[in-house]
């Protein structure tokens, strides 16, 4: 109880402090909030919004994390925002990077019974954080009139690859946070049973891993998951232990000799990490391209698959589950700078899907290739296969099960985005809508949007407000969104008009006569 209090004790001196009227005070309800008491714990990055940089647990190398005692006090709070957890190509990151990036409307007061959101940041399980300007919380706080609280967790090797066989630790630092969320948020004013975790790409199959987890089940009311590639499913205990055999054959420690682990330099243990992030499918197959690095399902803390290919339990959470139109723009574009031919097209179909898939894939007539201009470029049809097995059509089908197994499912596919600042340099991207390009279009970060692109970042921020709220999208004067049922997802446009089009989605294909990977390699 003492770990779990350490939250409340932290953000009271800020949010309950009841003083005199100061210029920019705000007073509510007969409650003032005090100026100097923000400015002394947080950071007035709006008007109407403070941010608030709260450690929630300390964590040993490759050890379990634990929430923060409440006699660390007020020295775990810090106004400048916190390093990231190690990964490649950062230099401002740290071992003890545990924080919670808090965005809190100073329309909320004790009592509100405010939503809050918690959002879950991706990167591929190896990079990322949640000081990201991209996912910068205070816009989106404050058009839901919601608490935000970006959480950071730890990566790659450090979070998934514990020399001593231990797994998931990354899903436990989260699981933390959540606890410590859950007793805090009263106490400033949100409410312990309005808590939605969401998260995009790896930070949307991080939310799915903790729908996986019967013991976190209390923690959250609802779930929403961008661009989760669902394909993979999660890694089998046999394939962990492939990777983390390869992953301690590249240091001289013994796995059990936590001292040598210790002296490990972070520098090497990332080095490592890479090498076995870029040699994960040689090593087994099953560990997939995107996110070889991922929450394992062992049985004790992760006992449910969900996928196809076991028992599926009964749900009833309401989730949120969208795609963007071009998932794989990055991915493919990034692979081929230019024009392929129908040959390499094949090829390349035949590589990724083996012969049994590729076949019928490509007999399908589903996935064509056309000239355009005088000119042949397989890519579009590579683009297409890749969004739909390993983003699409595997989000939808595990859509339509939760809906088969009791659960409310909305599902929705962007049709509309904001360039997300990694895809500016890649020209398909421009005309397209990429992974990643909704995170500026439901954050409200977009730079110099258009009228369209404000007018769907007001629809999505409208509906996520309600859903935070009501476990409900729907709000009055915009497109009904209807739940998906176990023969279909009635999947919406969003930024565009009517329902999204099934193409190669239905469930006569991908996933019955075209496996997804999770299928093929009983994930």
């Amino acid at each position: 109880m003492v770990a779990l209090l350490s939250f409340v004790a932290l953000l009271l001196p800020a949010l309950l402090v009841r003083t005199c009227p100061v210029s920019i005070g705000l007073t509510t309800k007969g409650r003032v909030y005090s100026q100097a008491q923000r400015a002394q714990y947080g950071v007035l990055v709006r008007s109407d919004v403070t941010r608030f940089v709260v450690k929630y647990a300390n964590a040993r190398r490759w050890e379990p994390s634990t929430a923060v005692s409440i006699s660390q006090g007020t020295s775990l709070l810090q106004r400048d925002l916190p390093p990231a957890c190690p990964q490649s190509g950062s230099s401002s990151t740290s071992e003890d990077c545990l924080y919670i990036v808090v965005y809190v409307p100073n329309s909320i007061y004790p009592g509100s019974d405010a939503s809050t959101l918690v959002w879950i940041h991706g990167g591929s399980f190896t990079s990322g954080s949640a000081s990201d300007p991209s996912i910068y919380g205070a816009n989106l706080a404050a058009a839901t009139k919601s608490i935000v609280a970006n959480v950071q967790y730890r990566l790659g090797a450090l979070g998934f690859m514990a020399p001593n066989g231990d797994t998931n630790l990354a899903v436990k630092d989260v699981i933390n946070a959540l606890t410590v969320l859950k007793t805090g948020v009263p106490k400033i004013g949100g409410s312990a049973s309005k808590i939605t975790i969401a998260g995009q790409s790896s930070g949307a199959t991080m939310v799915r891993a903790l729908l996986a987890i019967p013991s976190a089940s209390s923690l959250f009311r609802s779930a929403i998951l961008q661009s989760d590639p669902m394909d993979y499913g999660f890694l089998s205990t046999g394939t962990q232990q492939t990777m983390q055999n390869f992953f301690n054959k590249q240091f001289s420690c013994n796995p059990s000799d936590d001292s040598c682990a210790s002296s490990l330099s972070v520098d090497e243990i990332i080095k490592a990490s890479g090498t076995l992030y870029s040699q994960a499918m040689s090593l087994d197959p099953a560990t997939g391209q995107g996110e070889p690095i991922r929450p394992v399902h062992d049985g004790h803390l992760i006992t449910h698959k969900l996928t196809t290919t076991s028992s599926f339990p009964q749900v009833s959470k309401p989730i949120l589950v969208t795609t963007v139109a071009n998932e794989a723009g990055p991915t493919i574009y990034g692979w081929f700078s230019s024009p392929i031919s129908e040959h390499d097209f094949q090829q390349t179909v035949y590589l990724t899907l083996g012969s049994s898939r590729a076949d019928t894939v490509l007999a399908s007539g589903r996935y064509t290739v056309q000239a355009q201009g005088g000119v042949v470029d397989a890519r579009p049809g590579l683009e297409k296969i890749a969004t739909d097995y390993l983003w699409k059509c595997s989000s939808w089908t595990f859509s339509r099960t939760w809906a088969s197994k009791g659960g409310p499912a909305y599902v929705g596919m962007y049709v509309l985005g904001a360039t997300y600042p990694t895809n500016g340099g890649i020209p398909f991207c421009n005309g397209s809508v990429c992974h990643q390009d909704d995170i500026p279009i439901v954050f409200g970060t977009a730079s110099n949007p258009n009228a369209r692109q404000t007018q769907l970042i007001n629809e999505m921020q409208a509906r996520y407000k309600a859903f935070l709220n009501t476990d409900n999208p729907n709000v009055s004067g915009l497109t009904q969104w209807n739940t998906a049922t176990s023969s279909s997802t009635n999947a919406i446009l969003l930024g565009g008009s009517g329902p999204a089009p099934i193409d190669a989605c239905t469930p006569s294909f991908w996933g019955s006569a075209v496996l997804y990977d999770y299928q093929v390699y009983g994930l």
